[in-house]
Protein backbone atom coordinates (compact mmCIF):
# COMPACT_ATOMS: atom_id res chain seq x y z
CA UNK A 1 0.00 0.00 0.00
CA UNK A 2 1.06 3.85 -0.68
CA UNK A 3 2.15 5.64 2.77
CA UNK A 4 2.64 9.25 3.07
CA UNK A 5 5.30 10.97 4.95
CA UNK A 6 4.65 14.61 5.15
CA UNK A 7 6.73 17.80 7.08
CA UNK A 8 6.29 17.16 10.84
CA UNK A 9 6.10 19.46 13.56
CA UNK A 10 9.13 21.48 14.10
CA UNK A 11 8.56 23.42 16.81
CA UNK A 12 7.13 26.21 18.59
CA UNK A 13 5.79 29.25 16.19
CA UNK A 14 6.96 27.37 13.28
CA UNK A 15 4.83 27.02 10.32
CA UNK A 16 6.91 26.39 7.07
CA UNK A 17 10.44 25.20 6.29
CA UNK A 18 12.38 25.37 3.49
CA UNK A 19 14.09 21.88 2.05
CA UNK A 20 17.55 22.74 1.52
CA UNK A 21 18.21 18.78 0.41
CA UNK A 22 16.42 15.82 -0.26
CA UNK A 23 18.48 12.52 0.36
CA UNK A 24 16.24 9.94 -1.12
CA UNK A 25 15.35 9.61 -4.61
CA UNK A 26 12.56 7.49 -6.10
CA UNK A 27 13.21 3.84 -6.21
CA UNK A 28 15.59 4.07 -2.90
CA UNK A 29 14.18 2.10 -0.01
CA UNK A 30 14.02 3.82 3.54
CA UNK A 31 14.07 2.69 6.58
CA UNK A 32 12.13 4.64 9.92
CA UNK A 33 15.06 6.82 11.11
CA UNK A 34 16.78 7.25 8.42
CA UNK A 35 17.30 10.64 7.03
CA UNK A 36 15.53 11.75 4.11
CA UNK A 37 15.93 15.11 3.51
CA UNK A 38 17.32 18.34 4.93
CA UNK A 39 15.47 21.58 5.57
CA UNK A 40 16.16 25.28 7.35
CA UNK A 41 13.49 27.26 9.17
CA UNK A 42 14.37 30.74 10.22
CA UNK A 43 16.01 29.11 13.80
CA UNK A 44 18.40 26.73 12.34
CA UNK A 45 19.31 23.15 9.58
CA UNK A 46 17.57 20.28 10.28
CA UNK A 47 18.17 16.82 9.35
CA UNK A 48 14.40 15.25 8.95
CA UNK A 49 14.11 11.41 9.54
CA UNK A 50 11.80 8.82 8.43
CA UNK A 51 8.83 7.62 10.30
CA UNK A 52 7.74 5.10 7.62
CA UNK A 53 9.55 2.62 5.53
CA UNK A 54 9.07 1.18 2.16
CA UNK A 55 10.06 2.13 -1.40
CA UNK A 56 9.79 5.61 -2.46
CA UNK A 57 7.11 5.98 -5.42
CA UNK A 58 7.04 10.26 -5.86
CA UNK A 59 9.02 12.71 -4.29
CA UNK A 60 6.42 15.64 -4.30
CA UNK A 61 9.24 18.74 -3.57
CA UNK A 62 12.21 19.24 -4.78
CA UNK A 63 15.57 21.02 -3.34
CA UNK A 64 14.79 24.85 -2.68
CA UNK A 65 10.89 24.42 -2.10
CA UNK A 66 9.13 26.29 0.82
CA UNK A 67 7.08 23.43 2.56
CA UNK A 68 4.30 23.55 5.10
CA UNK A 69 3.56 21.74 8.01
CA UNK A 70 1.90 18.61 7.34
CA UNK A 71 2.66 19.01 4.07
CA UNK A 72 3.31 15.59 1.69
CA UNK A 73 6.90 15.54 1.12
CA UNK A 74 7.42 11.52 -0.39
CA UNK A 75 5.27 8.87 -0.94
CA UNK A 76 6.46 5.06 -0.26
CA UNK A 77 5.37 1.77 -2.01
CA UNK A 78 5.10 -0.97 1.86
CA UNK A 79 5.69 -4.30 1.48
CA UNK A 80 2.35 -5.43 0.79
CA UNK A 81 1.37 -7.54 -1.88
CA UNK A 82 1.22 -6.30 -6.01
CA UNK A 83 -2.16 -7.25 -6.02
CA UNK A 84 -2.85 -4.78 -3.02
CA UNK A 85 -0.40 -2.20 -4.79
CA UNK A 86 -2.47 -2.54 -7.80
CA UNK A 87 -5.82 -2.38 -6.44
CA UNK A 88 -4.36 1.26 -4.67
CA UNK A 89 -3.44 2.38 -8.06
CA UNK A 90 -6.97 1.23 -10.10
CA UNK A 91 -8.62 3.18 -6.62
CA UNK A 92 -6.30 6.66 -6.88
CA UNK A 93 -8.30 8.03 -10.03
CA UNK A 94 -11.08 6.96 -9.35
CA UNK A 95 -10.86 9.58 -6.09
CA UNK A 96 -9.56 11.80 -8.87
CA UNK A 97 -12.45 11.48 -11.21
CA UNK A 98 -15.01 12.19 -7.88
CA UNK A 99 -13.27 15.55 -6.95
CA UNK A 100 -13.03 16.77 -10.49
CA UNK A 101 -17.14 16.24 -10.40
CA UNK A 102 -17.08 18.08 -7.16
CA UNK A 103 -15.51 20.96 -8.67
CA UNK A 104 -16.84 21.60 -12.08
CA UNK A 105 -20.48 22.40 -10.46
CA UNK A 106 -18.60 24.77 -8.16
CA UNK A 107 -17.18 26.35 -11.24
CA UNK A 108 -20.68 26.87 -12.95
CA UNK A 109 -21.93 28.13 -9.84
CA UNK A 110 -19.27 30.84 -9.74
CA UNK A 111 -19.74 32.18 -13.30
CA UNK A 112 -23.45 31.81 -12.88
CA UNK A 113 -23.05 34.74 -9.92
CA UNK A 114 -21.37 36.67 -12.00
CA UNK A 115 -23.97 36.44 -14.36
CA UNK A 116 -26.48 39.92 -14.15
CA UNK A 117 -30.15 38.70 -13.34
CA UNK A 118 -32.72 39.42 -16.49
CA UNK A 119 -34.59 42.68 -15.12
CA UNK A 120 -31.83 43.69 -12.76
CA UNK A 121 -28.64 45.32 -13.26
CA UNK A 122 -25.49 46.30 -10.78
CA UNK A 123 -24.63 49.92 -9.17
CA UNK A 124 -20.86 49.27 -9.31
CA UNK A 125 -18.43 51.79 -7.71
CA UNK A 126 -17.35 54.48 -10.37
CA UNK A 127 -14.40 55.60 -11.47
CA UNK A 128 -13.36 58.35 -8.48
CA UNK A 129 -10.60 60.19 -10.33
CA UNK A 130 -6.87 59.68 -11.40
CA UNK A 131 -4.87 56.96 -9.39
CA UNK A 132 -7.45 56.67 -7.18
CA UNK A 133 -8.64 52.27 -6.68
CA UNK A 134 -10.78 52.17 -4.00
CA UNK A 135 -12.90 53.89 -1.53
CA UNK A 136 -13.99 53.88 2.07
CA UNK A 137 -18.14 53.37 2.65
CA UNK A 138 -18.66 55.86 5.20
CA UNK A 139 -21.93 55.88 5.12
CA UNK A 140 -24.84 53.61 2.78
CA UNK A 141 -27.83 55.57 2.01
CA UNK A 142 -29.96 52.99 0.51
CA UNK A 143 -31.42 49.83 1.86
CA UNK A 144 -33.02 47.18 -0.05
CA UNK A 145 -36.52 47.98 -0.72
CA UNK A 146 -35.94 51.57 -1.81
CA UNK A 147 -37.08 53.15 -4.80
CA UNK A 148 -33.87 55.30 -6.07
CA UNK A 149 -34.02 57.84 -8.74
CA UNK A 150 -31.30 59.43 -11.15
CA UNK A 151 -29.03 61.44 -9.62
CA UNK A 152 -30.41 60.55 -6.04
CA UNK A 153 -27.48 60.27 -3.63
CA UNK A 154 -26.60 56.36 -2.75
CA UNK A 155 -23.12 56.49 -1.39
CA UNK A 156 -21.22 58.36 0.75
CA UNK A 157 -17.64 57.46 0.69
CA UNK A 158 -13.72 58.55 1.68
CA UNK A 159 -11.20 58.64 -0.62
CA UNK A 160 -7.22 59.45 0.55
CA UNK A 161 -8.28 62.85 -0.94
CA UNK A 162 -11.61 63.73 0.00
CA UNK A 163 -14.85 63.10 0.95
CA UNK A 164 -17.48 62.24 -1.80
CA UNK A 165 -21.34 61.55 -2.15
CA UNK A 166 -21.88 59.48 -5.10
CA UNK A 167 -25.33 59.89 -7.62
CA UNK A 168 -27.05 57.17 -8.94
CA UNK A 169 -26.66 56.92 -12.85
CA UNK A 170 -30.59 55.22 -13.00
CA UNK A 171 -34.02 55.27 -11.24
CA UNK A 172 -35.47 51.82 -10.09
CA UNK A 173 -35.76 50.13 -6.48
CA UNK A 174 -33.15 48.45 -4.38
CA UNK A 175 -32.96 44.41 -4.63
CA UNK A 176 -30.18 43.72 -2.12
CA UNK A 177 -27.45 45.51 -0.91
CA UNK A 178 -23.57 43.74 -0.47
CA UNK A 179 -21.96 46.60 1.21
CA UNK A 180 -22.31 48.29 4.85
CA UNK A 181 -21.00 50.79 6.42
CA UNK A 182 -17.25 51.08 7.09
CA UNK A 183 -16.53 48.43 4.14
CA UNK A 184 -13.54 49.50 1.64
CA UNK A 185 -15.22 48.63 -1.75
CA UNK A 186 -12.84 48.67 -5.04
CA UNK A 187 -13.67 50.65 -8.26
CA UNK A 188 -15.61 48.61 -9.85
CA UNK A 189 -17.08 45.89 -6.97
CA UNK A 190 -21.19 46.09 -7.38
CA UNK A 191 -22.29 47.51 -4.64
CA UNK A 192 -26.07 46.99 -4.85
CA UNK A 193 -27.98 45.69 -7.08
CA UNK A 194 -31.09 47.69 -8.84
CA UNK A 195 -34.39 46.39 -10.93
CA UNK A 196 -34.40 48.95 -13.00
CA UNK A 197 -38.08 47.77 -15.35
CA UNK A 198 -38.78 46.90 -17.76
CA UNK A 199 -37.63 49.21 -20.44
CA UNK A 200 -34.80 47.50 -22.06
CA UNK A 201 -32.69 50.43 -22.67
CA UNK A 202 -32.77 50.94 -18.92
CA UNK A 203 -31.62 47.50 -18.73
CA UNK A 204 -28.44 47.80 -21.33
CA UNK A 205 -27.12 51.11 -20.40
CA UNK A 206 -25.24 50.12 -17.38
CA UNK A 207 -23.95 47.02 -19.20
CA UNK A 208 -22.23 49.00 -22.12
CA UNK A 209 -19.67 50.20 -18.69
CA UNK A 210 -18.74 46.44 -17.87
CA UNK A 211 -15.88 46.41 -20.28
CA UNK A 212 -13.93 49.22 -18.37
CA UNK A 213 -14.71 47.55 -14.77
CA UNK A 214 -13.80 43.34 -16.42
CA UNK A 215 -10.61 43.54 -15.63
CA UNK A 216 -11.06 43.85 -11.79
CA UNK A 217 -13.07 41.06 -11.78
CA UNK A 218 -10.64 38.80 -14.15
CA UNK A 219 -7.83 40.63 -11.36
CA UNK A 220 -9.72 39.29 -8.24
CA UNK A 221 -11.18 35.60 -9.31
CA UNK A 222 -8.29 34.19 -7.51
CA UNK A 223 -8.84 36.01 -4.18
CA UNK A 224 -12.58 34.94 -4.62
CA UNK A 225 -11.16 31.41 -3.85
CA UNK A 226 -9.99 32.44 -0.44
CA UNK A 227 -13.29 33.61 1.15
CA UNK A 228 -16.46 31.67 1.77
CA UNK A 229 -19.84 33.30 1.23
CA UNK A 230 -21.77 34.26 4.50
CA UNK A 231 -25.27 34.38 5.79
CA UNK A 232 -27.33 38.30 4.66
CA UNK A 233 -27.18 39.25 8.23
CA UNK A 234 -23.22 37.62 9.28
CA UNK A 235 -20.76 40.33 10.87
CA UNK A 236 -17.70 38.50 9.71
CA UNK A 237 -15.49 39.78 7.44
CA UNK A 238 -15.99 37.46 4.37
CA UNK A 239 -17.47 38.69 1.43
CA UNK A 240 -20.71 37.61 0.34
CA UNK A 241 -20.83 37.95 -3.46
CA UNK A 242 -18.12 37.53 -6.11
CA UNK A 243 -17.66 41.38 -6.66
CA UNK A 244 -17.30 41.82 -2.99
CA UNK A 245 -15.05 39.12 -2.94
CA UNK A 246 -12.49 41.15 -5.24
CA UNK A 247 -12.10 43.47 -2.41
CA UNK A 248 -8.23 44.36 -2.33
CA UNK A 249 -6.46 41.77 0.63
CA UNK A 250 -4.51 43.79 3.15
CA UNK A 251 -1.12 43.55 1.29
CA UNK A 252 -2.76 46.00 -1.53
CA UNK A 253 -3.67 48.35 1.03
CA UNK A 254 -0.18 49.27 1.68
CA UNK A 255 -0.48 52.34 -0.80
CA UNK A 256 -4.32 52.79 -0.59
CA UNK A 257 -6.33 53.80 2.25
CA UNK A 258 -7.50 51.55 5.34
CA UNK A 259 -10.61 50.99 6.40
CA UNK A 260 -10.34 52.51 10.25
CA UNK A 261 -11.98 55.05 12.37
CA UNK A 262 -9.87 58.78 12.34
CA UNK A 263 -9.28 57.31 16.27
CA UNK A 264 -8.10 53.67 15.14
CA UNK A 265 -5.62 55.06 12.83
CA UNK A 266 -4.19 58.06 15.41
CA UNK A 267 -3.92 54.97 18.43
CA UNK A 268 -1.91 52.96 15.52
CA UNK A 269 0.49 56.03 14.29
CA UNK A 270 1.03 56.44 18.60
CA UNK A 271 2.04 52.89 19.28
CA UNK A 272 4.08 53.27 16.13
CA UNK A 273 1.90 50.57 13.65
CA UNK A 274 1.19 50.72 10.00
CA UNK A 275 -2.30 50.35 9.93
CA UNK A 276 -2.16 49.58 6.54
CA UNK A 277 -0.76 45.83 7.81
CA UNK A 278 -3.14 44.89 9.96
CA UNK A 279 -6.11 42.67 9.36
CA UNK A 280 -9.83 43.90 10.48
CA UNK A 281 -12.26 41.81 11.90
CA UNK A 282 -14.76 43.93 11.30
CA UNK A 283 -17.72 44.14 8.77
CA UNK A 284 -15.66 44.36 5.00
CA UNK A 285 -12.44 44.30 6.87
CA UNK A 286 -12.94 47.31 9.43
CA UNK A 287 -10.31 47.53 11.64
CA UNK A 288 -10.79 48.33 15.73
CA UNK A 289 -7.97 49.31 18.25
CA UNK A 290 -8.69 45.51 19.20
CA UNK A 291 -7.29 44.33 15.97
CA UNK A 292 -3.93 46.61 16.18
CA UNK A 293 -3.61 45.89 19.80
CA UNK A 294 -3.78 42.00 18.55
CA UNK A 295 -1.16 42.82 15.43
CA UNK A 296 0.89 44.80 17.55
CA UNK A 297 1.28 41.41 20.20
CA UNK A 298 1.41 38.55 17.25
CA UNK A 299 4.55 40.79 15.91
CA UNK A 300 5.83 40.39 19.57
CA UNK A 301 5.05 36.85 20.07
CA UNK A 302 5.20 35.26 16.81
CA UNK A 303 8.26 37.22 15.23
CA UNK A 304 9.15 34.05 12.98
CA UNK A 305 5.93 34.74 11.56
CA UNK A 306 6.05 38.17 11.20
CA UNK A 307 6.68 38.65 7.68
CA UNK A 308 7.05 41.95 6.59
CA UNK A 309 8.54 41.89 3.07
CA UNK A 310 12.20 43.17 4.03
CA UNK A 311 11.20 45.95 5.79
CA UNK A 312 10.17 46.58 9.87
CA UNK A 313 6.37 47.24 10.23
CA UNK A 314 5.62 50.35 10.37
CA UNK A 315 9.06 51.60 9.17
CA UNK A 316 8.32 52.68 5.26
CA UNK A 317 10.56 51.14 2.72
CA UNK A 318 13.03 52.91 0.11
CA UNK A 319 13.60 51.94 -3.27
CA UNK A 320 16.94 51.23 -3.92
CA UNK A 321 19.34 52.85 -6.82
CA UNK A 322 20.19 50.45 -9.97
CA UNK A 323 23.94 49.83 -9.17
CA UNK A 324 24.68 48.13 -11.81
CA UNK A 325 25.06 51.36 -13.74
CA UNK A 326 27.65 52.55 -11.34
CA UNK A 327 30.05 48.58 -12.30
CA UNK A 328 29.70 45.07 -11.89
CA UNK A 329 27.41 43.63 -9.01
CA UNK A 330 26.24 40.47 -8.19
CA UNK A 331 22.91 39.44 -6.08
CA UNK A 332 22.81 36.32 -3.64
CA UNK A 333 19.84 35.76 -2.27
CA UNK A 334 19.48 35.78 1.73
CA UNK A 335 19.51 32.37 3.56
CA UNK A 336 16.50 31.79 5.87
CA UNK A 337 18.46 32.41 8.92
CA UNK A 338 20.07 35.81 7.32
CA UNK A 339 16.12 36.65 6.47
CA UNK A 340 14.68 36.33 9.88
CA UNK A 341 17.92 37.54 11.56
CA UNK A 342 17.43 40.81 10.01
CA UNK A 343 13.73 41.18 10.44
CA UNK A 344 14.03 40.26 14.01
CA UNK A 345 16.79 42.60 14.92
CA UNK A 346 15.44 44.99 12.75
CA UNK A 347 12.19 44.76 14.98
CA UNK A 348 13.98 44.90 18.53
CA UNK A 349 15.98 47.48 17.57
CA UNK A 350 12.61 50.00 16.53
CA UNK A 351 10.51 48.85 19.43
CA UNK A 352 13.00 48.77 22.48
CA UNK A 353 14.60 51.93 23.92
CA UNK A 354 17.87 50.53 23.76
CA UNK A 355 20.59 51.92 26.30
CA UNK A 356 24.28 50.21 26.54
CA UNK A 357 26.43 50.38 29.53
CA UNK A 358 30.13 50.21 29.12
CA UNK A 359 32.77 48.96 31.60
CA UNK A 360 35.93 46.87 31.71
CA UNK A 361 36.53 43.80 33.79
CA UNK A 362 40.18 43.20 35.82
CA UNK A 363 40.39 39.53 34.74
CA UNK A 364 43.64 38.91 35.94
CA UNK A 365 43.57 36.36 38.04
CA UNK A 366 40.78 34.61 36.51
CA UNK A 367 42.94 34.13 33.67
CA UNK A 368 45.23 32.36 35.32
CA UNK A 369 42.82 30.09 37.36
CA UNK A 370 41.18 29.20 33.86
CA UNK A 371 44.56 28.04 32.46
CA UNK A 372 45.53 26.04 35.63
CA UNK A 373 42.20 24.51 35.36
CA UNK A 374 41.49 23.75 31.71
CA UNK A 375 42.86 20.76 31.74
CA UNK A 376 40.34 19.58 34.30
CA UNK A 377 37.57 20.55 31.86
CA UNK A 378 39.16 19.56 28.60
CA UNK A 379 39.62 15.64 30.62
CA UNK A 380 35.35 16.16 30.77
CA UNK A 381 35.33 16.66 27.04
CA UNK A 382 34.48 20.72 27.38
CA UNK A 383 36.41 23.32 27.10
CA UNK A 384 36.96 26.39 29.91
CA UNK A 385 36.56 29.73 28.18
CA UNK A 386 35.60 33.17 29.57
CA UNK A 387 32.15 32.65 28.20
CA UNK A 388 31.43 29.24 30.31
CA UNK A 389 32.39 31.37 32.99
CA UNK A 390 30.29 34.32 32.56
CA UNK A 391 26.92 31.91 31.73
CA UNK A 392 27.53 31.20 35.82
CA UNK A 393 27.85 34.66 37.25
CA UNK A 394 25.18 35.97 34.64
CA UNK A 395 22.99 33.42 36.05
CA UNK A 396 23.87 34.23 39.56
CA UNK A 397 23.42 38.19 38.72
CA UNK A 398 19.83 37.62 37.11
CA UNK A 399 18.73 36.16 40.92
CA UNK A 400 20.19 39.30 42.03
CA UNK A 401 18.64 41.77 39.81
CA UNK A 402 15.50 39.92 38.72
CA UNK A 403 14.79 42.46 36.72
CA UNK A 404 16.87 41.82 33.51
CA UNK A 405 15.46 38.04 33.82
CA UNK A 406 12.19 39.45 32.66
CA UNK A 407 9.94 40.64 29.89
CA UNK A 408 7.87 43.55 28.56
CA UNK A 409 4.53 43.19 28.16
CA UNK A 410 2.95 46.39 26.96
CA UNK A 411 -0.33 45.37 25.44
CA UNK A 412 -1.32 44.04 29.62
CA UNK A 413 0.81 46.84 30.89
CA UNK A 414 2.68 43.97 32.61
CA UNK A 415 6.18 43.07 33.56
CA UNK A 416 6.85 39.33 33.26
CA UNK A 417 9.60 38.35 35.77
CA UNK A 418 10.96 34.55 35.04
CA UNK A 419 11.51 32.60 37.46
CA UNK A 420 14.16 29.98 35.46
CA UNK A 421 17.24 30.90 34.31
CA UNK A 422 18.31 30.20 30.25
CA UNK A 423 20.81 32.07 28.88
CA UNK A 424 21.81 32.51 25.08
CA UNK A 425 25.31 32.37 23.18
CA UNK A 426 25.64 33.89 20.06
CA UNK A 427 26.94 32.09 17.88
CA UNK A 428 28.24 32.92 14.50
CA UNK A 429 28.02 30.39 11.63
CA UNK A 430 27.84 30.41 7.92
CA UNK A 431 24.39 31.00 7.29
CA UNK A 432 24.61 33.87 9.95
CA UNK A 433 23.95 34.20 13.10
CA UNK A 434 21.80 32.03 15.77
CA UNK A 435 21.74 32.09 19.68
CA UNK A 436 21.50 28.25 21.07
CA UNK A 437 19.98 28.84 24.93
CA UNK A 438 21.58 26.62 27.68
CA UNK A 439 18.65 25.62 30.15
CA UNK A 440 18.62 25.88 34.07
CA UNK A 441 22.12 27.29 34.16
CA UNK A 442 21.91 27.84 37.48
CA UNK A 443 21.76 24.30 38.36
CA UNK A 444 24.86 23.51 36.69
CA UNK A 445 28.72 24.14 37.76
CA UNK A 446 31.07 25.41 35.23
CA UNK A 447 32.32 22.03 34.35
CA UNK A 448 29.24 21.09 33.15
CA UNK A 449 28.33 23.99 31.55
CA UNK A 450 31.42 24.29 29.65
CA UNK A 451 31.18 21.19 27.90
CA UNK A 452 27.51 21.77 27.02
CA UNK A 453 28.69 25.16 25.71
CA UNK A 454 31.36 22.90 23.51
CA UNK A 455 29.00 20.50 22.05
CA UNK A 456 26.06 23.27 21.56
CA UNK A 457 28.19 25.59 19.26
CA UNK A 458 29.47 22.57 17.46
CA UNK A 459 26.14 21.18 16.55
CA UNK A 460 25.34 25.27 15.59
CA UNK A 461 27.92 25.27 13.42
CA UNK A 462 27.51 21.98 11.55
CA UNK A 463 23.56 22.40 11.55
CA UNK A 464 22.91 19.64 13.74
CA UNK A 465 21.00 21.69 16.18
CA UNK A 466 17.45 20.93 17.08
CA UNK A 467 14.47 23.56 17.20
CA UNK A 468 14.00 23.33 21.02
CA UNK A 469 18.02 24.19 21.70
CA UNK A 470 17.08 27.62 20.20
CA UNK A 471 14.32 29.05 22.72
CA UNK A 472 13.18 29.92 25.81
CA UNK A 473 16.15 32.16 26.22
CA UNK A 474 16.01 35.25 29.18
CA UNK A 475 19.10 36.77 28.16
CA UNK A 476 22.06 37.10 25.78
CA UNK A 477 25.86 36.86 25.66
CA UNK A 478 27.85 37.50 22.72
CA UNK A 479 31.10 37.40 22.86
CA UNK A 480 33.60 38.94 20.28
CA UNK A 481 36.86 38.94 21.99
CA UNK A 482 37.98 35.96 19.80
CA UNK A 483 37.89 38.35 17.25
CA UNK A 484 39.03 41.65 17.86
CA UNK A 485 37.47 44.63 18.91
CA UNK A 486 37.31 46.69 22.01
CA UNK A 487 33.15 47.82 22.45
CA UNK A 488 30.04 47.50 20.58
CA UNK A 489 26.12 47.87 21.03
CA UNK A 490 24.82 44.44 20.98
CA UNK A 491 20.94 44.50 20.28
CA UNK A 492 19.08 42.71 22.58
CA UNK A 493 17.20 40.19 21.52
CA UNK A 494 13.38 40.46 22.17
CA UNK A 495 11.71 39.29 24.31
CA UNK A 496 14.16 39.40 26.19
CA UNK A 497 15.64 42.58 28.01
CA UNK A 498 19.19 42.64 28.14
CA UNK A 499 22.16 41.46 26.48
CA UNK A 500 26.08 40.94 27.20
CA UNK A 501 28.84 41.92 25.15
CA UNK A 502 32.23 40.61 25.44
CA UNK A 503 35.07 41.87 23.94
CA UNK A 504 39.07 40.91 23.47
CA UNK A 505 41.03 41.27 26.43
CA UNK A 506 43.89 43.61 26.66
CA UNK A 507 46.90 43.97 28.82
CA UNK A 508 46.63 47.75 30.14
CA UNK A 509 48.22 49.99 32.88
CA UNK A 510 46.09 50.56 35.48
CA UNK A 511 46.82 52.81 38.39
CA UNK A 512 46.82 50.40 41.68
CA UNK A 513 48.12 51.00 45.26
CA UNK A 514 49.99 53.97 44.47
CA UNK A 515 51.45 52.75 41.73
CA UNK A 516 50.92 51.73 37.49
CA UNK A 517 50.64 47.89 37.06
CA UNK A 518 49.92 45.93 33.87
CA UNK A 519 46.62 44.34 34.11
CA UNK A 520 44.35 42.06 31.99
CA UNK A 521 41.06 44.20 30.96
CA UNK A 522 38.13 42.60 29.60
CA UNK A 523 35.84 45.60 27.84
CA UNK A 524 32.16 44.39 28.46
CA UNK A 525 29.08 46.27 26.85
CA UNK A 526 25.62 45.82 28.42
CA UNK A 527 22.60 46.75 26.06
CA UNK A 528 19.40 47.21 27.87
CA UNK A 529 15.44 47.65 27.72
CA UNK A 530 14.63 50.92 28.74
CA UNK A 531 11.23 49.90 29.34
CA UNK A 532 12.07 47.72 32.61
CA UNK A 533 15.27 48.65 33.60
CA UNK A 534 16.57 52.01 34.38
CA UNK A 535 20.80 53.29 34.30
CA UNK A 536 20.82 52.92 37.56
CA UNK A 537 19.87 49.61 37.79
CA UNK A 538 22.45 48.55 34.51
CA UNK A 539 25.36 49.88 36.17
CA UNK A 540 24.72 47.99 39.31
CA UNK A 541 23.96 44.77 37.47
CA UNK A 542 27.49 45.37 35.49
CA UNK A 543 29.49 45.95 38.09
CA UNK A 544 27.81 42.98 39.94
CA UNK A 545 29.40 41.11 36.72
CA UNK A 546 32.55 42.39 37.13
CA UNK A 547 32.92 41.69 40.63
CA UNK A 548 32.20 38.40 40.15
CA UNK A 549 34.97 37.96 37.33
CA UNK A 550 37.34 39.76 39.44
CA UNK A 551 36.46 38.17 43.10
CA UNK A 552 34.99 34.45 41.90
CA UNK A 553 34.33 34.02 45.86
CA UNK A 554 31.45 36.24 45.15
CA UNK A 555 29.15 33.65 43.34
CA UNK A 556 29.46 31.17 46.05
CA UNK A 557 28.75 34.58 48.56
CA UNK A 558 26.19 36.52 46.85
CA UNK A 559 25.04 34.46 43.99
Amino acid sequence: MIKEFKLPELGENISQAQITKMLVSIGDKVEIDQLVFEIETDKATVEVPSEISGIVKEIKVKDGDTAKIGQIIFTVETTDSEKKVEETKQAEPKKEEVKTVEEKPVQKEEKSSAKIIPGKTDFKLPELGENITQAHITKVMVKSGDIISEDSVVLEIETDKATVEVPAELSGKVIEVFFKDGDTAKVGDMIFNVEWGTSTEKIEAPKSESPKTEPVKEENREVKSEYSKPEPQATKAEPKTEMQASRPQRSDLAVNIAPASPSVRRFAREIGIDIHQVNGTGPGGRISIEDVKAFTKSINENISKGTVGGSFVGVGRQPLPDFSKYGEIEKTAMSNVRKKTAEHLSYAWATIPHVTQFDKADITELEELRKKFSKNVEASGGKLTVTAILLKVIASALKVYPQFNAAVDMEDKEIIFKKYYNVGIAVDTEKGLIVPVIKNVDKKNIVQLSVELKELSERARTKKIIIEEMQGGNFSISNLGGIGGTYFTPIVNSPEVAILGVSRSAIESVYKEGEFIPRLMMPLSLSYDHRVIDGADAIKFLRWVIEALENPFLLSLEG
